[in-house]
């Protein structure tokens, strides 16, 4: 369980009511993405549904059925998570947009490139066209969710181009072991040639496309690699 010192409310108010329940509220941001990740042991503070957490109040099991449809802890959870707010410090809650807007500027850096160079923006370059275009990031919606709706919100202020490419690596066997682990779950082909050496075709992002070469690099000193058409 998170200790009371770390957890913040997460709050219901219906039918004139409040029910409110302690959380950790970074657990409750892996939850909203993928919730079998994420244990309510480890989520909640107290077993507990409150009607005031800090005095102490607690609903009756017939507040609970009425608008819950059950006193379950955990289906009263889901439903305070999913339909109620979450009550974040100032703090908390600026950490949590700052985490979660560098990662949606890290997906659109690594996924889209710029049309005229066929190269990717760097990703100061995306951060000033979100903060020109006053998009604002949800701390607890999923990166996934929001990308799409960031990239919308810079489209008029830097070009953004989605393109994959194809990479052929030529690599002397030695490295195999190293490289085939960094790329197996690109590679689309590969076979060994008789010279000893092994190649392969990889299909990426286009704005990954630099930083998948040099990482490769870095385990293969006698990399070839080229880009197909």
């Amino acid at each position: 369980m998170v200790s009371l010192d770390d957890a913040v409310i997460a709050r219901l108010e219906k039918g004139g009511n409040r029910y409110e329940i302690l959380v950790d509220p970074d657990l409750v941001a892996e939850w909203k993405v993928n919730p079998e990740q994420v244990s309510f042991e480890d989520m909640l503070a107290t077993d507990e549904v409150w009607s005031d957490v800090k005095a102490g109040d607690r609903p009756t099991s017939d507040a609970l059925e009425n608008i819950f449809g059950t006193t379950d802890l955990h289906s009263c959870v889901e439903r305070i998570l999913t339909d109620g707010s979450i009550q974040l410090t100032t703090a908390q809650r600026k950490q949590m947009v700052d985490d979660k807007r560098k990662q949606i500027i890290h997906a659109i850096a690594t996924t889209a490139t710029d049309p005229k160079t066929r190269g990717p923006h760097p990703p100061t370059r995306i951060e000033n066209a979100l903060s020109e275009a006053r998009f604002s990031v949800d701390p607890f919606l999923s990166v996934e969710r929001q990308v799409q709706d960031a990239v919308d919100a810079i489209r008029a202020l830097i070009p953004l181009q989605f393109i994959t490419v194809r990479l052929a690596f030529r690599i002397q066997g030695r490295d195999y072991g190293g490289v085939h682990q960094l790329l197996r779950d690109s590679i689309q082909k590969e076979e060994w040639l008789s010279d000893g050496s092994w190649v392969c075709v990889v299909e990426c992002p286009g704005g990954m496309k630099s930083d998948l070469i040099s990482r490769v690099s870095k385990r293969s000193s006698g990399l070839d690699v080229r880009e197909l058409d």
